[in-house]
């Protein structure tokens, strides 16, 4: 299970302990590394326990700001979001320009929409990190959301300078051109992402079969719905569990009266995870 905890033990490694203070250090060092093992075990009820023994134990510690955060990602992957929010402004409250607890806290903003306070914390680490890849993909994606396309590109622009193959670089800006209507600009980017398979670039079957979405909604936008249907096809045969794919595809059976087909894409889209919801009204035209 991949969390973005940071590891308390290699900073307390270098550390300089006056004798006065071993006794309550070393004290200190075990609740550190009792979370650590529980963390590793999966065991994030038991791992939030013996951070907050920590502490309690040493509330003047410095590296208590590590603590927040591990605490804060613990509280959020167990769905305790208002709480993860607190640990993480507890964190930073003691570590103000931390990256990694900057981008822990923009990370939980995102997942709740809080969009205007993720994008501070990423240009927060912007500043910090002027060529931060995940803080520039994530702002321009911020940006794009809010249809602020001049920031947007000048992330992306940035972004794909000093990281030419970037492969949310790339598939945003080609995102981005498809808002402003440049459709053969979207299909040059998206084209040369699917050209890279297999070269330089190492993408998953997962990646290309997202790019062949993207490419495939560009195609419906400029009306070349056959074009458009080779592309889905060819995502579902990359990643068959991918919802999109098949959303997309439903819409473009409905098109070609294909009412059978379309139904039985929608009904696959929603056992993926797309919600009932957003497929209604298509289910309902497939009658």
């Amino acid at each position: 299970m991949k969390k973005k905890f940071i590891s308390l033990l290699l900073i307390m490694g270098g550390c300089v302990i006056p004798f006065s203070e071993v006794r309550a250090q070393t004290t200190y060092s075990e609740w550190c590394e009792r979370a650590a093992t529980a963390i590793e075990g999966d065991s994030l009820t038991q791992a939030q326990e013996y951070i907050r023994q920590a502490l309690r134990l040493d509330p003047s510690n410095p590296n208590n700001a590590m603590l927040f955060s591990n605490l804060g990602t613990i509280q959020r992957e167990q769905g305790q979001y208002e709480l993860a929010l607190e640990s993480y402004q507890l964190a930073l409250n003691l570590s103000p320009m931390s990256v990694p607890i900057l981008m822990n806290h923009a990370t939980l903003s995102m997942e709740l929409g809080r969009y205007d306070a993720a994008r501070a914390d990423y240009s927060q680490v912007i500043e910090l990190e002027p060529h931060h890849e995940e803080a520039l993909a994530m702002r321009a994606y911020i940006y794009l959301q809010q249809q602020v396309y001049k920031f947007a590109r000048q992330d992306y622009d940035t972004l794909l300078r000093y990281v030419p193959l970037s492969y949310n670089g790339r598939l945003g800006l080609a995102t981005l051109h498809q808002r402003e209507q440049h459709y053969e600009e979207a299909l040059k980017v998206l084209d040369d992402m699917l050209a890279d398979k297999g070269g330089e670039v190492a993408y998953s079957d997962g990646d290309l079969a997202l790019v062949c979405v993207a490419r495939a909604g560009v195609e419906l936008d400029m009306q070349r719905d056959d074009l458009a249907m080779l592309d889905l096809n060819e995502a579902i045969r990359l990643d068959d569990r991918q919802a999109q794919a098949y959303l997309m595809r439903g819409q473009v059976y409905l098109m070609q009266d294909k009412k059978m087909q379309a139904k039985r894409d929608f009904e696959k889209a929603v056992s993926l995870g797309v919600p009932q919801s957003e497929v209604r009204e298509w289910l309902v035209k497939c009658k």
